[in-house]
């Protein structure tokens, strides 16, 4: 496997695990703030949906035609990070596999040493490759998996990347919260012999 096709196949893993993050909830729990600064699930899948549409359609004079409107210059700020009520969890998800195929399809066309554009970047550091974008973009994507694998665990227990995933050690939750005392217990052991 080349370093194009090993870059999208992470990718593409990473989108997964985070639109998994929103499987099986309400439309409350997948929109409601989860954070003191609001983060949320369904606006973590926004946000990403919009940021790799951005990056790999406008970055390399791609245009889709697709639209998002919380973009838009007179947009309220940050309205790629949350979902309103008119807005649906399907159209979100919708707009999120469309943004993946439009990139998916810049990624497959080009070579990974094609040159790009981020007109959002200083001039100073906006001359990118495919190859930059794919990794910025891949670590956003898998930044903002990781905030939902945190979020979605508080919601309703589920941690790790799916169902039944083989990293996360199958305990009952008496055994999580004896694991979780025990960090906690060695923790305050450390703060308490912390010299004052």
């Amino acid at each position: 496997m080349d370093d194009k096709a090993t870059l999208l196949r992470y990718l593409r893993t990473a989108r997964t695990d985070l639109l998994g993050k929103i499987d099986g909830l309400s439309e409350y729990d997948a929109r409601r703030p989860l954070t003191p600064t609001g983060t949320n699930l369904l606006g973590l899948v926004k946000h990403v949906a919009s940021v790799q549409l951005g990056y790999f359609t406008d970055t390399f004079g791609r245009p889709t035609g697709i639209t998002a409107p919380w973009l838009a210059d007179d947009a309220p700020d940050d309205s790629d990070m949350w979902v309103p009520a008119d807005e649906s969890t399907a159209s979100i998800v919708a707009f999120h596999e469309a943004s993946a195929q439009a990139s998916d399809e810049v990624i497959e066309a080009l070579d990974l040493d094609a040159p790009g554009t981020v007109p959002w970047w200083p001039d100073e550091r906006s001359a990118v490759t495919l190859h930059q974008i794919l990794v910025h973009v891949l670590a956003e994507t898998a930044r903002h998996a990781g905030h939902a694998d945190i979020l979605r665990e508080h919601v309703d227990g589920l941690a790790g990347q799916r169902v039944g995933d083989a990293n996360v050690p199958a305990r009952s939750s008496d055994q999580w919260s004896a694991y979780a005392a025990r960090i906690e217990a060695a923790a305050r052991a450390v703060a308490e012999s912390a010299p004052s």
